[in-house]
Order: structure tokens, then sequence, then C-alpha cells
């Protein structure tokens, strides 16, 4: 039995936290790995590093570089993963460049999502589970935190509600595969409410 599932969410949704902890509690009962994007392979973290620690960067050469990283970590890792009938956690995929660069960066959805369908051929998720913050709890997170900020991270205000309307845009269009958790709750909450809808959505296969 293999599954797909991915989380998003707006920067300091916790995510990366959130991740590692479900699939902690996911391996005690199936086989899973956990992965990253950008990166998660060397190609892939290559590109990460390029992309997200620079300056500034046209916007259509950041949704590319995007994209390719993507296409690099499917065919390295994901999709190995999958033919071997293992549950693969992500940490961002397709939809992030459709909110970040398709709604945000105001380079359309529909195109950057042409883009993204060369790069992953139709494969999508099983499950997005969808961490739902204000960007100003996401930005006072990584301000407690003292967490290294990326290009991303030190985006204005305005960007980062702008990342959430574009999220809650692809959310409208796909209901079924998105699963929307309070991140705004305890960590301990998050955690046991995330690895509840997995369960039962794993257990229904």
């Amino acid at each position: 039995m293999s599954a797909f599932i991915t989380f998003e969410g707006p920067e300091g949704s916790g995510k990366t936290t959130v991740l590692k902890r479900v699939a902690e509690k996911l391996a005690q009962k199936y086989d899973v790995i956990a992965t990253r994007e950008p990166g998660g392979v060397p190609t892939g973290e290559e590109i990460r590093k390029v992309v997200l620690e620079g300056d500034k960067m046209d916007i259509r050469t950041e949704a590319m570089l995007f994209a390719a990283s993507r296409r690099e970590h499917l065919v390295e890792k994901v999709i190995p993963a999958l033919s071997e009938d293992k549950i693969v956690l992500c940490d961002r995929y397709i939809d992030s460049s459709l909110a970040y660069q398709g709604y945000a960066r105001g380079i359309g959805i529909e195109e950057v999502k042409k883009l993204n369908d060369f790069a992953i051929n139709g494969l999508y998720p099983d499950v997005t589970i969808y961490l739902d913050i204000t960007p100003e709890v996401g930005r006072n997170r990584i301000l407690q935190n003292q967490r290294d900020q990326n290009r991303l991270d030190k985006e204005d205000m305005a960007f980062h509600e702008k990342v959430i309307e574009g999220y809650h845009q692809v959310i409208d269009e796909s209901p079924n595969r998105f699963k929307v958790v309070d991140a705004t709750q305890s960590i301990e909450e998050v955690v046991t409410e995330t690895y509840e809808i997995i369960l039962n959505y794993l257990k229904k296969l």
C-alpha cells in the first residue's frame, strides 16, 4: 500500500515540525519516508540554495526553478518510494507554487499550474494537509523561534497575506483532496488531529 501525502501552509505554520512528529507516529504502523521541497535530493538541494538564499530573482525564473526541483525530487525519491509501497510525507509540493508564485507573485495560478503539470506529469497528492494560520501568527512564530529566514520569509506582510489568499483559492478548487487543520492550536493538538486524518485515510485503502 502506498500513499502520497503533502503538507502545506504559510510561513510559520509548523509544517516541518508537525510532519516530523506525524511521520514518527505513522512509522509504528507503516513504512514511511519524510521528505521536503524544494530539496529532498542532491540536485533539488542545490536548486533550493539558489532559489531561497539570494536577494532578488525574476518571478518566472523562481517559478521554473521550483518546478525543476520538484521534478528531480519526484523522479529520484517520491516515485521510487511509492513503487515500493511506502507512505510518502512531503513538506510542500505543487500547491506551494500555485499559492506563492501563481497568486502572491501575480503570475497567475493557471499559468503556474501548466508549468507544474509538465513537471509532475499527473502525480498529484492523495491527501494534502493544510495548516491554517494568519500571517501575523506565522511571522511571530518565526521571530520567536529565531530560525534563519530565507528570501520568502523576508517578504512583507502583504505578500504573506496574498499567499494565504492563494492557498484558500486552491483549496476551494480541490476540496476533496485538502484537509484543513487549525494550526493555532498547541503543537500536540495539531499533531494529533493531523495523525488521525492520515490514519483514517490509510485505513480506508
